[in-house]
């Protein structure tokens, strides 16, 4: 089983002014889930990609647990720069 969650393709307005000269690349993500394993337990998978280099990106098949840690660091990561965590 394979699914896509959400993706986000990269927007030039996401990155500061002259992020190129910054050397920030542009990039794009992607959520999903599959259970393509031998154990076959669901993981999700986070997906980033540079832009213009489709299918070259890098993919993380996380753990229920694992993706519940990224979750909580993202969490702080917006708490810690005075943003709404939300829901």
């Amino acid at each position: 089983m394979r699914r896509s969650i959400d993706d986000y393709p990269f927007q030039a307005s996401d990155y500061p002014p002259d992020y190129e000269e910054d050397e920030l690349t542009p990039i794009s993500w992607a959520v999903g889930i599959c259970d393509d394993y031998a154990d076959a337990e669901p993981r999700v998978m986070l997906t980033f990609e540079e832009v213009g280099r489709a299918g070259q990106g890098l993919v993380g098949h996380l753990s229920p647990d694992i993706a519940r840690r990224l979750r909580v660091a993202i969490r702080d990561a917006l708490a810690e720069i005075g943003q709404d965590v939300g829901a």
